[in-house]
């Protein structure tokens, strides 16, 4: 196991009360839906994280970034340890397509109260948290 955790960055992109959500693959997490995202690198602040990881793996612009909870998350099976950084932001310009197919299979919209399954591990540790970023 990894001796310290690692800094990931969740982004919940919102619109028409909708949120991003792709479907992982080759990583720890394959087949779960999760938000766009990815490892904070060294001095990055959350917010270009945010935006460059979005951009990267989406192809979208974001805009009104706003700091969300985080979560523990320790992946069990695969030995990593993280802490995710949630970032909540509004849909700015772009059409979202598959800019890395060698990570993610799919870009969908989905309404908050339904979600699917499964989760990516953040994510499930963060609805435990009654999270709602549209509260």
């Amino acid at each position: 196991m990894d001796e310290r955790p690692k800094v990931g960055v969740g982004v919940i992109v919102i619109k028409d009360n909708k949120v991003l959500l792709g479907k992982r693959k080759n990583a720890h997490g394959d087949c779960a839906w999760s938000f766009p995202g990815g490892h904070l690198e060294f001095g990055e602040k959350v917010n270009d994280c945010a935006v460059r990881e979005t951009l990267e793996e989406t192809g979208i612009k974001i805009k009104n970034l706003r700091i969300g909870p985080y979560t523990n998350d320790v992946f069990e099976k695969e030995k990593k340890h993280y802490i995710t950084l949630f970032v909540v932001a509004d849909y700015d310009s772009g059409e979202v397509q598959v800019m890395e197919p060698d990570k993610w299979e799919t870009w969908e919209w989905f309404s908050w109260d339904l979600l699917p399954i499964p989760l990516f591990l953040p994510i499930q540790n963060l609805l435990k948290q009654e999270f709602n970023p549209f509260i």
